[in-house]
């Protein structure tokens, strides 16, 4: 699965008309000025507030917000019209793009960055180095509700100590992700754990409770040195910490994936502040991947990013 969705990967919705925005003025000499407005996942948040940042020392004149509803919530403000780009942790849905077309909302998906979904226990945890993709099965699973809540019912040699689950909330593409990915269904888990779409409440959760798990992008793992500790993965083929280099190498499964951003097609040819901030967006995406520590695209997800935006003003 992982090796699918760190491919590069770009659609195109024809087909529908969209509902042009305003185009932006003219801010100086080579400057533009207007609004972006961004809403979706939370995970993906991180990549386009360090865009938004970089690109304002170019182009001060142009207000790029970034809102957090989930990738499921951001699709829905993103068919309405309501958005510019919709910031997702998984591929769009057959029911959202139906909602597109609908609404006459014609969009380009573009892989923007690749991740590593990492599975964290509380930092006194000295038990669980590695766990398989059988045992997160074990926790998570439907048929585990209310059934397994004990460490030791994981593994005989783990300790006799309370599990805690916290985790994505259904809106988020990370839950869809993740329970794909462990459940082999997306949408099917156990439904007595903590959830939220905000990926810090999962972390003062994992932080607060010795035996307590929890999952989200390794971009938190990495800006909460010390508060929890990523775990070893065996996906079949021994066990593989979450790096940069697991990722973008495939060999982290199954739980490497990419993330992405859809920009609506119309307000890209009419507006000329999300035309600049898309462009910059994907010709600085290793500096931005970077800033908001993910991991940058291969040459050919770079490659197949650069062509669409092409593609778009043909």
């Amino acid at each position: 699965m992982a090796g699918a969705a760190l491919a590069a990967s770009s659609i195109v919705l024809s087909g529908c008309g969209g509902q042009s925005n305003t185009t932006g003025n003219p801010g100086g000499e080579g400057g533009v000025s207007g609004t972006v407005a961004i809403d979706g996942s939370s995970t993906v948040a991180p990549l386009s507030e360090a865009a938004a940042d970089l690109f304002r020392a170019e182009q001060p004149g142009v207000n790029v917000t970034v809102a957090t509803s989930g990738t499921g919530g951001g699709f829905k403000k993103f068919c309405a019209g309501e958005t510019d780009i919709s910031d997702a942790s998984r591929a769009i849905k057959d029911e959202e793009v139906a909602a597109c077309k609908q609404a006459g909302i014609e969009f380009t998906e573009i892989v923007i960055a690749n991740d590593g979904l990492s599975v964290v226990v509380n930092p006194e945890n000295d038990w669980a180095k590695c766990l398989t993709v059988k045992q997160l099965q074990t926790m998570w699973s439907p048929e585990s509700e209310g059934k397994i809540n004990n460490w030791k019912q994981i593994d005989p040699s783990f300790p006799d100590q309370p599990l805690t689950l916290f985790g994505a909330g259904t809106d988020s593409g990370t839950f869809d992700y993740f329970t794909e990915a462990i459940n082999g269904e997306e949408g099917a888990t156990r439904t007595d754990y903590s959830p939220s779409e905000d990926d810090n409440v999962t972390i003062q959760g994992v932080q607060g409770d010795k035996g307590a798990v929890g999952y989200f992008g390794l971009s938190y793992v990495e800006e909460n040195p010390g508060a929890i500790k990523a775990v070893e993965v065996d996906g079949g083929k021994g066990c593989v910490a979450p790096t940069s280099d697991t990722v973008q190498d495939g060999s982290y499964q199954p739980l490497g994936r990419s993330l992405f951003i859809y920009v609506n097609n119309a307000h890209y040819k009419d507006k000329a502040e999300l035309r600049a901030f898309i462009d910059f967006y994907v010709e600085n995406e290793a500096k931005i991947a970077e800033e908001a520590l993910f991991i940058g695209l291969t040459p050919e997800q770079k490659q197949t990013a650069k062509s669409e935006l092409e593609s778009l003003l043909k």
